[in-house]
C-alpha cells in the first residue's frame, strides 16, 4: 500500500532534502560525541546498566524541524522509561541519509557497547527512485556489520510512494521483510504506521511527522520494542541484575 497517492513529488523532494545535511567534519564529531555521552552518562547514573540503544536513521529518526526533545528517540525513551524499562537511547539520525549514506557512517555513529540499534533507512532511496537492489545491499551490510559487533538489530520498514508504479513498490517494500528473515532480526513493518497520509500528524511537507505524529509513531513502536527488550534482555531491561 503506497503512502503517497498523488502530488508532484519534485517539490516534495525539494522540501525533504532542503533541510537535510550530510554529517562530516565538526558535525560528524558532534554526533559521535553526543551518542557516546548519552549512552555513557546514563550507564553511570544507574545502579544496573540500562539497555543502550542507538536510533540509526534519516530525518524521520533525527526529528526534522522538531526540537530535540520531540524527536523520535527522546519520545521513545520517555515512553519506555515510563513503562518501567531501563534504557538509554541516542539519536543517530541524519536528515537526507540514504541507506548507503548510513552505511558510510555506521562505525562512528554507533558507539562501542551499544546493545541494540534501531535501523530506519531507505525512505530517501525510495523518494529518489533509486534501484531497490542498491538500498537492499547497503542495508544488508549495515545489518551484517552491526551483528558482527554483537549489536541486536531492530529493522524498521518503509513503504513506497505510488509514483514509481507497482513493480517498484513491490520490490522496494520486500527489502525489509526479506532482510529480517535472512538475518533473524526483529522487524517493525512500517515506521510511519498511523501517521503517513494524515495531515494532522505531519508537517507542511505532508511527510515528516510533527510533534503529534512522533507521539503516534511511538505509540505503535514502543509496545513492539518492549516485547523485544523483554525477550532479549530479560531482567536487565527492567533495571534488575
Amino acid at each position: 500500500m503506497a503512502w503517497f497517492r498523488s502530488r508532484s513529488d519534485q517539490s516534495l523532494w525539494r522540501e525533504l532534502f532542503a533541510g537535510g545535511h550530510r554529517t562530516h567534519g565538526v558535525a560528524r564529531r558532534v554526533l559521535q560525541f553526543v551518542c557516546f555521552v548519552v549512552l555513557s552518562v546514563a550507564t553511570n547514573a544507574a545502579g544496573a546498566e540500562p539497555v543502550r540503544i542507538v536510533a540509526f536513521g534519516d530525518s524521520l529518526t533525527a526529528g526534522y524541524q522538531l526540537p530535540a526533545a520531540e524527536a523520535f528517540p527522546n519520545v521513545l525513551q520517555a515512553r519506555l522509561r515510563a513503562d518501567g524499562f531501563s534504557v538509554a537511547i541516542a539519536n543517530a539520525g541524519v536528515s537526507g541519509d540514504t541507506a548507503a549514506g548510513g552505511l558510510a557512517r555506521l562505525d562512528w555513529s554507533v558507539p562501542d557497547r551499544t546493545d541494540l540499534a534501531i535501523v530506519e533507512l531507505g525512505a530517501n532511496d525510495m523518494l529518489r527512485g533509486a534501484p531497490p537492489a542498491e538500498a537492499a545491499r547497503a542495508l544488508a551490510q549495515v545489518v551484517e556489520r552491526l551483528q558482527a559487533r554483537n549489536i541486536l538489530v531492530v529493522l524498521a520498514g518503509m513503504r513506497s510512494i505510488a509514483n514509481w508504479g507497482e513493480a517498484y513498490r513491490a520490490e522496494f517494500e520486500a527489502i525489509y521483510p526479506d532482510l529480517a528473515k535472512r538475518y533473524g532480526t526483529p522487524f517493525y513493518p512500517f515506521f510511519l504506521e498511523g501517521v503517513a497520509g494524515d495531515r494532522a500528524l505531519t508537517q507542511s511537507d505532508g511527510m515528516h511527522p510533527n510533534k503529534a505524529g512522533v507521539v503516534r509513531i511511538v505509540a505503535g513502536f514502543a509496545p513492539f520494542l518492549e516485547g523485544v527488550l523483554t525477550e532479549r534482555f530479560g531482567a536487565r531491561a527492567r533495571g534488575s541484575d
